[in-house]
C-alpha cells in the first residue's frame, strides 16, 4: 500500500528527443493525468538532445533556443489523458506547424497517476471538512488545495470586494492532509488559516478542496500512537506474530509518508 500511495502521489516527468518514443505508464487502478507539456527547444543541443548528425560551428550558432509549440499540451491530453499507459514517436509533424525548422526539438511531459475511483470534497474557509470510508477501507489522499484557484469554487462563491481574480495556494496543504487523514477510516479538519496558514492577501476568502480515494487495505489497522514500538532496522518481521508483522508494515508506510 505504501508503494501504491507513493506512485499515486508522485509527480512524474518524462522526455524524449525527436525520433524517440515517449512512454507514460501508471500503476494498476490508476490512470494518467497530464499536468503540463513542452515541445520545442529552450536549451542548446549540447545540453539536451544533441543532434545525431555532425554540426559545423556556424550551424550551432544559428540553433533556435527560443522555440516552443503551443499545441503540445492538447496533443498530450488527446494521446494519453485517462489512459493506463501510452506511447508514441516524437516528431514535429505531431504538433502542427514547425516553428523552428532545422532545429532538433524535444518533448517534456509532467503527469500524475490518478486513482480510477476517487472522491472530491470542498469546505469553505472556517468550515469543517470531514472524510470517511466504509468499514475495512482507509483514506488515501490524492491532492489537496487550500487557497483560491483561478476557476473558483461553486460551493464557495467568492466575495471579491473589487479584488482581481488571482490564484494563491498553500504549499503545505497536501502534506498536512496526508498527516491527518492518510490510512484512517475517517478524519476531519477545519479549512482555516490556523491549520494551513494564509497563502493569500488579507480579505480573500479561501476554500479547501481534497481529492481522495478509499482503498481496501487490511494491514493499515489502528495503532496506539502514544506508545509506538520500535521495529528492527531491516523492517522485516522474521519469526514474530502476525500482529507484529502488520505493525511493521504500518510503521514502514508511516515512515515513508512522513
Amino acid at each position: 500500500f505504501a508503494g501504491y500511495i507513493s506512485q499515486v502521489l508522485k509527480n512524474y516527468t518524462d522526455h524524449a528527443c525527436d525520433g524517440e518514443y515517449v512512454s507514460l505508464r501508471c500503476p494498476h487502478r490508476t490512470t494518467i493525468s497530464i499536468q503540463s507539456s513542452f515541445y520545442g527547444r529552450i536549451v542548446p543541443s549540447h545540453q539536451m538532445c544533441p543532434s545525431r548528425y555532425p554540426h559545423s560551428y556556424a550551424t550551432l550558432i544559428k540553433e533556435d533556443v527560443a522555440c516552443s509549440v503551443g499545441t503540445s499540451l492538447q496533443k498530450m491530453l488527446d494521446e494519453c489523458q485517462d489512459k493506463r499507459s501510452c506511447q508514441f514517436l516524437v516528431n514535429s509533424r505531431l504538433f502542427g506547424a514547425d516553428p523552428c525548422p532545422g532545429t532538433g526539438k524535444y518533448l517534456i511531459v509532467w503527469y500524475k497517476c490518478r486513482p480510477n475511483e476517487y472522491k472530491s470534497k470542498v469546505a469553505c474557509e472556517d468550515d469543517k471538512l470531514k472524510l470517511s470510508c466504509k468499514k475495512s477501507m482507509v483514506i488515501a489522499i490524492y491532492s489537496a488545495v487550500f487557497g483560491r484557484t483561478q476557476g473558483g469554487s461553486l460551493e464557495c462563491p467568492y466575495q471579491t470586494l473589487g479584488m482581481p481574480m488571482i490564484e494563491c495556494q498553500s504549499a503545505t496543504a497536501l502534506q498536512l492532509m496526508i498527516k491527518r487523514c492518510h490510512g484512517k477510516r475517517s478524519c476531519s479538519i477545519y479549512a482555516s488559516t490556523y491549520e494551513f496558514g494564509d497563502p493569500c492577501y488579507p480579505g480573500i476568502r479561501k476554500h479547501l478542496n481534497v481529492i481522495y480515494t478509499c482503498d481496501n487495505t487490511p494491514f493499515l489497522l489502528p495503532v496506539d500512537e502514544t506508545q509506538p514500538p520500535v521495529p528492527n532496522s531491516s523492517m522485516e518481521p522474521v519469526g514474530v506474530s502476525t500482529e507484529m508483522a502488520l505493525l511493521s508494515n504500518i510503521l514502514a508506510a508511516y515512515a515513508f509518508v512522513t
